[in-house]
């Protein structure tokens, strides 16, 4: 699994995921992770990867935390060397040749076999001393995680881990025990029935869902009203509890605001545009929304509203 030039990894500085630091009691770039030891979400994948799942899945609707907290978990378990964590993002482009291995130009023409994203962090595991390694996949439903993974598929799974197998160009590998893998899925996108239920059986999945207590603290933090908040409250409680389960939005959307003037601007330039695509075959619920939001969480209408 190595070749004369190594894939690059980007750095979760690159991917805007979460900013590296200086350590300074060891003098060398480090991975940050706020949440503790004692983590309950933390515990839990734990758990499950000592329970034999190949990896996990946080699933959840869009503003759940899901990508944040899939960083924060790989940073925690790979004691914060960049060296052994490795984002990527799954989209409708993205093949197997991107993913495990495929052909790249060499300069003066001509194609040579390069390891990717897969391989090279399945080498980055072997040479660990048996520490964890991390590959993060965002929006694994994105594309189509049978035919991205293709032969590596099937050895992903506990009981297969360091067995070699050949892929199609005849290389002869294995997938170490010491890789995690930890995704993000929402699983309202269309692409989550497609996903390979081979796949999902060697996954784990953690429920993500939006957070009202998460709501309230990040509201009280910026120092919201009282009495908006508790409307803002009572709004999000209503969109809970919608038979329509796309129309659900997660805390972090709320993340910034504190007081009605940011309400109306998100609603302009974010959520009306979510719940309009949420209700699109359904107008009536969509007026019914949208008339709870102008009438039930802001104190004055938007002008020219009618409901």
């Amino acid at each position: 699994m190595r070749s004369e030039e190594q894939v690059t990894p980007l750095t979760s500085e690159e991917l805007g995921i979460m900013p590296a630091q200086q350590a300074e009691d060891e003098g060398e770039m480090r991975l940050p992770s706020t949440i503790g030891d004692n983590d309950e979400l933390l515990s839990r994948v734990r758990q499950l990867l000592a329970d034999g799942f190949g990896g996990i899945i946080f699933m959840g609707p869009p503003g759940t935390g899901k990508s944040w907290y899939a960083a924060q978990i790989a940073a925690k378990l790979a004691d914060g060397e960049p060296e052994r964590v490795r984002y990527i993002q799954f989209h409708a482009s993205y093949q197997y040749e991107d993913f495990v291995e495929g052909y790249v130009p060499q300069e003066g023409g001509g194609f040579r076999l390069e390891p990717k994203h897969l391989l090279d962090m399945c080498r980055k595991a072997e040479e660990s001393n048996n520490a964890p390694c991390m590959l993060v996949i965002d929006e694994l439903s994105r594309s189509d995680p049978g035919r991205v993974f293709g032969e590596a598929l099937t050895y992903m799974e506990s009981t297969r881990r360091g067995m070699t197998f050949s892929l199609a160009s005849g290389k002869v590998v294995s997938i170490p025990e010491n890789l995690v893998f930890l995704t993000t899925m929402n699983p309202m996108d269309r692409g989550v029935d497609e996903v390979d239920a081979a796949l999902e059986r060697r996954f784990a999945k953690i429920a993500m869902d939006p957070n009202r207590n998460q709501l309230e603290r990040f509201l009280e933090g910026n120092g919201m009203a009282e009495d908006l908040r508790n409307r803002l409250l009572s709004f999000f409680d209503y969109l809970l509890s919608h038979d329509n389960q796309y129309c659900k939005v997660g805390h972090a959307y709320f993340r910034a605001v504190s007081d009605e003037d940011n309400l109306r601007r998100l609603w302009d330039h974010q959520l009306r545009f979510h719940m309009e695509k949420a209700f699109r075959l359904d107008p009536t619920g969509l007026r019914e929304v949208s008339g709870r939001w102008h009438n039930t969480v802001l104190s004055t209408p938007a002008q020219g509203y009618s409901g």
